[in-house]
């Protein structure tokens, strides 16, 4: 299902990934032909930059392949295979969700159940329009409105077993504000999940180099029983992201 806040509206579209169970998340950097891109009248040299890049990447290779909405969706099932964030059942709520990607892998961790009804629920979030994703609700809002977290709660049925947020800010060029601009976004994502998750649940958030502010890292440590900070292979090496990983909310979501 993908709507708007207040209106309702019906899903469909087509899952990505090979469906149910952990494990896949690596992808081989093995050799291929690589494809060059000419420089075509119009064209930034930049943009030809990026098109040769995108079409040598391994990742968005897999990717496609997998039926997954972009190399993102490694950076989650990464994350989870290091430290096993996703559940089998319950309730995992998406930050910041299109392309849709993050979805996907926590709708295939979720796997269904021997009926074949989807388990579990999956909710996510963002500014931008998101393409259905079978078994999940999305809602398309800015988490940053005062009234989203009344949007995503309208949708879930109780506390929440994991908090997703790969939500970033528009980046400036300028190291320090694009830092701390995705802070506030961290910060944000975890003033909901502090309300919403349930004892023992799961927190992830992606952060920019530096890491977590001490104000939220402190916080963090006190609230869960592990907190460390991860870079997926999959995120690019010039890119600033990581992510800060909380396991096992010591609190109670009030749901």
């Amino acid at each position: 299902m993908a709507r708007k806040p207040g209106n309702k509206g019906s899903g469909g579209g087509q899952a990505g990934g090979n469906g149910g169970g952990k494990g896949g998340g690596k992808v081989s950097d093995a050799r291929h032909k690589a494809v060059r891109v000419k420089t075509a009248r119009g064209r930034k040299s930049s943009s030809t930059r990026w098109l040769q890049r995108q079409l040598n990447d391994p990742y968005v290779l897999e990717a496609k392949r997998l039926g997954y909405r972009g190399r993102a969706a490694f950076k989650l099932k990464e994350i989870d295979e290091k430290y096993d964030v996703l559940p089998r059942a319950g309730t995992v709520v998406d930050l910041g969700c299109a392309p849709g990607g993050w979805v996907q892998i926590a709708r295939e961790r979720l796997g269904k159940e021997p009926d074949g009804r989807e388990r579990g629920r999956v909710v996510g979030i963002d500014l931008l329009a998101c393409d259905p994703v079978p078994g999940a609700v999305l809602i398309e809002g800015d988490f940053t409105d005062d009234d989203a977290p009344a949007w995503l709660r309208a949708e879930l049925d109780g506390p929440v077993d994991v908090v997703l947020s790969d939500m970033a800010a528009n980046t400036t060029g300028h190291a320090p504000t694009d830092h701390l601009r995705t802070q506030a976004l961290a910060e944000l994502a975890y003033a909901f999940a502090e309300e919403v998750l349930k004892p023992g649940g799961n927190f992830v958030s992606k952060v920019f180099a530096g890491g977590t502010e001490k104000g939220l890292l402190d916080q963090l440590k006190r609230d869960f029983e592990k907190v460390a900070h991860f870079k997926p292979p999959a995120s690019r090496k010039e890119s600033p992201e990581m992510y800060v990983v909380a396991i096992g909310f010591r609190g109670g979501g009030e749901g």
